[in-house]
């Protein structure tokens, strides 16, 4: 029989086997700091998506957070996924306002004025599964911007969104009480008795680039700058409500050019990247712009999903040469996803946003306009050049498939704005 090992020996065996495997150890430290750097602790959460229909669809959703979100003033109701829903036929309460009196709309949004027939896509509401939108309180919106900056950064459908929020807010402020002025970049909307302004500012990529004229920004060869968001970020700073989106101005295919010095300089260093890859650090400048810039205790943050186009009537069971153009109700089908929504867009937003700390709503519009394909403006707003006898004879052929009337789909938009701002 061995003797019974000493106190110190037995010491030894018990280090050696409470010992961690080198790699053990490393693979630990890893996990750690992992959770560390990106734990979600985070105002967006990702949700559920059908692998069937959507299998690259990432649903971004408000988290109820464990503090008060600045602005809000009551809850969601629980499990209410107000971006789930379908259009319900309104005529009593829709249109919320009509295009003559809004004074701020641009005549390439205007339709009724440019000679639609018929005002069918004016009168559809937007019904959650479930629960309701609450009702957009104009006055309550300018009470809570007292003495504040509400301000949308984007392209042109961003500034859609802006003129309907305009053009919701306008009725309830008196004529001599109220302006309107835009230089460059900004176009300021302010409420005089409120000391509050309601702005726009152009920046289609958010980033620098070639197209940031607000004005002359036709470039075929676009050109963004890596790094570059202070360039126009330093016009945001101040800001108590941001409303950003980017993504059209993307779209020219699969790759895309990156700047990576100054565009000062005379040989300019030039990468080309897949598209997906360029929104990515585009979107990442954004959330580290605005976890240096916004206070999550007194400001709130939104980004809306991508605007789908209508371009393929193919797509929804029409004309095979057809696109948007004399559409006049919504698609029925309630997983219907377009071509002009690239899906992995929508993935790369999901994969940048979760891996990140900085608090922000995602307004994910993008299914429920999807349906939408009767409220573009198509052929009824103003032609930047004049038509040609061919077009004339082919209206298919310059439609507008991309952009929205006003009044209509834009203003669900700000319904839902208004719902993520005051009930998260």
């Amino acid at each position: 029989m061995k003797p019974p090992p000493s106190s110190s020996a037995s010491r030894a065996i018990l280090l050696r086997k409470a010992r961690l495997s080198p790699y053990l150890f490393a693979l630990l430290v890893f996990i750690f700091l992992v959770t560390l750097l990106y734990g979600e602790d985070f105002s967006c959460t990702f949700g559920q998506f059908d692998s069937d229909h959507h299998s690259h669809l990432h649903t971004i959703s408000t988290e109820k957070n464990s503090e008060k979100l600045a602005f809000a003033i009551g809850e969601t109701e629980r499990g209410c996924d107000v971006f789930k829903g379908r259009w319900v036929r309104d005529k009593k309460a829709r249109p919320l306002y009509e295009e003559w009196e809004c004074p701020y709309i641009q005549p390439q949004l205007t339709c009724q004025e440019h000679g639609r027939p018929e005002k069918e896509y004016q009168h559809w509401r937007w019904q959650p599964h479930g629960c309701s939108l609450p009702s957009f309180n104009a006055t309550l919106m300018l009470e809570s911007l007292q003495g504040k900056r509400m301000l949308f950064v984007g392209d042109s459908l961003n500034r859609g969104q802006y003129v309907s929020m305009i053009c919701l807010l306008h009725r309830v402020i008196p004529e001599d009480a109220k302006s309107m002025k835009t230089l460059g970049s900004l176009t300021v909307f302010t409420a005089k008795d409120y000391n509050a302004t309601i702005e726009f500012y152009w920046a289609p990529f958010l980033l620098e680039s070639n197209s940031d004229d607000a004005v002359i920004h036709r470039v075929t060869d676009r050109l963004v700058r890596k790094g570059s968001i202070n360039k126009h970020g330093k016009n945001w700073k101040g800001a108590d409500i941001i409303v950003f989106n980017t993504y059209l101005w993307w779209m020219t295919g699969l790759r895309f050019k990156i700047l990576q010095g100054s565009f000062d300089d005379e040989e300019k260093d030039i990468v080309t990247l897949p598209t997906d890859d360029a929104y990515r650090m585009a979107m990442k400048s954004m959330l580290r712009w605005v976890k240096k810039n916004m206070d999550p205790n007194k400001t709130r943050v939104f980004f809306t999903s991508m605007s789908p186009s209508h371009e393929k009537s193919f797509e929804w069971g029409g004309d095979p040469n057809g696109n948007c153009y004399n559409e006049t109700t919504p698609i029925e089908d309630p997983e219907y996803w377009g071509s002009g929504s690239r899906r992995s867009i929508m993935g790369v937003i999901s994969e940048v946003f979760s891996k990140s700390r900085v608090p922000i709503t995602f307004l994910n519009i993008t299914q429920l306009s999807s349906y939408r394909k009767d409220a573009h403006t198509s052929i009824y707003k103003k032609q930047w050049s004049p038509l040609t006898p061919k077009q004339f004879a082919n209206p298919v052929s310059y439609a507008d498939c991309v952009h929205w009337c006003l009044p209509g789909l834009q203003d669900t938009w700000n319904e839902l704005l208004f719902a993520k701002l005051f009930y998260p």
